[in-house]
């Protein structure tokens, strides 16, 4: 499980920390950082695809997001046990402090 969250983790903050830093020009002196090189790597794949560069970055950001799901779905499923027991130990507590304050408040009610 931990090399999953790695594999999938590593690429999207890589990817979105690129983003992020030629988007704004953060380049720090290194030309993949530039915002030249991000409309260069967008004009690219736009011209590969057939579509225009500006629409990429929102499917990306989609993709990601899918994926995202997935993955945490996968963790949902796998970890399905701990979750169940984890919700009834909480909802079991909640009912209790439920109860708790209703029986304070018919006492403080009392003449």
């Amino acid at each position: 499980m931990k090399w999953l969250l790695i594999l999938w983790g590593g690429p999207v903050l890589f990817l979105t920390s690129w983003y992020t830093l030629s988007y704004n020009d953060i380049s720090f002196g290194i030309f993949m950082l530039s915002r030249e090189a991000n409309d260069l790597v967008f004009q690219m794949y736009g011209n590969v695809l057939g579509i225009a560069p500006e629409t990429i970055p929102p499917l990306v950001a989609r993709a990601m997001i899918f994926d995202s799901f997935i993955v945490f779905g996968l963790i949902a499923l796998r970890k399905r046990e701990a979750i169940v027991a984890w919700y009834r130990r909480r909802s079991d507590q909640s009912s209790v402090e439920a109860a708790a304050r209703a029986s304070e408040a018919s006492l403080s009610s009392a003449p």
